[in-house]
C-alpha cells in the first residue's frame, strides 16, 4: 500500500459584475470645526448622489461609517513649524453594478475640492461567487485525483482511492483557502473626457489538498 498526498487547484475568469469604489471627504483647515464641517459636507453630497443611484439601481450598497480629526504642524522654508493644520476625513464606500454610472461618478467628484479618491476593487455579486466556487471546488477534486492517478501509475500501482479531502491549508493546520486577488481597474478619458472604465476578469482560485492510498 502506497499512501499518496497530493493538492488539487483550478481556477476560472469571470466578467467582474460589481466595483467597490472608496473615497473620502478630506478637508484641511486652520480651524478645526471649519475642517470638520466642510467634510461633513461633503460627505453629504457624496452620499445624495449615491442614494439617488441606489434608487436607479446603479449602486448596490454603500457606507459611510469611518471619520478621523487630526493635527499637524507643518515646516516652514526656515525649518520652524508652522501654526497647527487640522484634517478631517470621513470614509465612503460604494458598491457599483452599472460600470457607466461608475464612470461618471469619478468623473465629477475626482475634479471637486475635498474629495479624495482612493481606488476601485472589481469582484463578481456575492451570490454568482459561490456558484463559481463550487463548480472550481469539484474541478480541484478532479484535478487532485488525476495527479494522484499519476503518480500511483509511474509507481506502477493500481486505481487510487481517496482517503482525506481539505480545503488547502486546513490538512497541515493552517489557515482557510488562499484569499482571492481582486483586479484594479483600467481606466482611460475618452475623447470627451469622461472616464470609460474596462475592468480585468475576476480570477477565482479554488484548491484541496486529498490523500489517496493505492495498491
Amino acid at each position: 500500500m502506497v499512501d499518496i498526498t497530493v493538492r488539487g487547484e483550478a481556477e476560472a475568469r469571470y466578467p467582474a459584475e460589481r466595483a467597490i469604489v472608496t473615497l473620502a471627504a478630506a478637508v484641511e483647515a486652520a480651524d478645526k470645526q471649519q475642517a470638520y464641517d466642510q467634510a461633513a459636507s461633503a460627505q453629504l453630497a457624496v452620499t445624495a448622489q449615491l442614494t439617488e443611484l441606489a434608487d436607479r439601481d446603479a449602486v448596490l450598497d454603500w457606507s459611510s461609517d469611518q471619520v478621523s480629526i487630526s493635527t499637524y504642524r507643518p515646516w516652514r522654508d526656515n525649518g520652524e513649524r508652522g501654526n497647527p493644520v487640522h484634517v478631517a476625513r470621513v470614509q465612503i464606500v460604494a458598491e457599483f453594478s452599472d460600470f457607466n454610472r461608475l464612470g461618471g461618478f469619478i468623473d465629477y467628484w475626482a475634479g471637486r475640492d475635498g474629495i479624495e479618491i482612493s481606488g476601485i476593487v472589481w469582484d463578481v455579486l456575492e451570490r454568482n461567487r459561490r456558484v463559481y466556487e463550487a463548480d472550481l471546488r469539484k474541478d480541484a477534486v478532479d484535478d487532485a485525483v488525476s495527479r494522484a492517478q499519476t503518480y500511483a501509475d509511474a509507481l506502477r500501482r493500481g486505481r487510487v482511492v481517496p482517503t482525506r479531502i481539505a480545503d488547502a491549508g486546513l490538512s497541515d493546520g493552517g489557515g482557510g483557502p488562499r484569499p482571492y486577488a481582486l483586479k484594479m481597474e483600467s481606466a482611460v478619458a475618452d475623447g470627451s473626457g469622461g472616464l470609460q472604465l474596462t475592468p480585468e476578469p475576476v480570477l477565482i482560485h479554488m484548491a484541496v489538498d486529498a490523500g489517496f492510498a493505492a495498491e
